[in-house]
This record gives structure tokens, sequence and C-alpha cells, in this order.
């Protein structure tokens, strides 16, 4: 089985500029991607259904305190990218510092920026960024019934030694 790569933002950009030359369409996805589970793996394989190759951008572990508070992530950046780095339908990941991806939409340019359903295409934070250079919106996945908050609660509530 193919392993995706994970790279600095400087390389993807590269290989992204020249997989688009070579007429490739490109999907880029985002998120923390914590405890994976299947909501994650429905979304990743409906926004690698919509192209040719899809990088995810990966929210660093200083970004995901930033917004979802200290307890978290559970699982550090680098082991996050490595499991990534094992899902079939994912063909590069490389991690981000921002609050938002618009700086690695604007740097990438994708044709795609592919979002869960939690999300409006109307209302997305990178919305303009994406219009700005032509791409296109597409919401993917499965109805936000999986959770890795949900999860962490659910393991929180076993008794002790059960797990």
């Amino acid at each position: 089985m193919k392993r995706a790569e994970i790279l600095g933002r400087e390389e993807l950009a590269r290989r992204v500029q020249a997989l688009k030359e070579a007429g490739k369409r490109v999907v880029f996805t985002n998120g923390t991607f914590d405890l994976l589970h299947v909501g994650h793996l429905r979304s990743l394989s409906g926004a690698r259904a919509l192209g040719d190759v899809l990088v995810v951008g990966l929210n660093s572990d200083a970004s995901v305190k930033r917004y979802k508070g200290e307890h978290l992530p559970v699982q550090p950046q680098d082991e996050r990218a490595e499991i990534l780095s094992w899902v079939r339908s994912v063909d590069f990941v490389t991690i981000f510092d921002e609050p938002t991806v618009d700086a690695l939409l604007r740097l990438l340019q994708p044709h795609v920026h592919a979002k869960g359903t939690e999300y409006d295409p109307r209302t997305l934070p990178e919305r303009d960024s994406v219009l700005s250079y032509g791409g296109e919106i597409a919401i993917v996945g499965d109805p936000k019934a999986h959770s890795t908050s949900w999860l962490i609660r659910r393991i929180r509530a076993l008794p002790d030694g059960s797990a």
C-alpha cells in the first residue's frame, strides 16, 4: 500500500504545481484529525473522489490548542500526520499553524477545497480565498454524526479496566 508524503509547504507547492501542469485535478481539505474515526474516513474519501490528488492540511498542536483548548489534541501532530499518511485516499499531508488555511489555499490554489457537512459553502471561513483564484468549494462526507469529542466522552464514561 502506498503511503502519502508528509511535506513542508514549499515542497508541497512545487509538487502541486507540477501535478496541475500535468493535468491533475487537485483537491484540498483540512482539519485536526485527532482520533481518526469513520466520519473522517468518509470525508477524506468523498474529497478524494472529487479529483486526482488529495492534499490534507493538518492543524498543528498549537493551532488546535488555540481554538479547541489546552486539553487537545490528544495525539501530537507528527503522529496525526503519520496516521493520515496511511489513509488510502490521501496523497499529501502538510501541517499548518495559522488559524485558517487561507494562506495554504492561496499558495497551492487547489481546484477544490472540500469540507465536512458541518460547514456551509456560503459561510466557510476560507470562502473568499478559494473564490479569489477561481477554486470550487465542495461539502463532503456523511452528516456530522461522529466527532473526536464524542469519542473522548464515550471513553471517559467507561468503567475502569474495561477499555
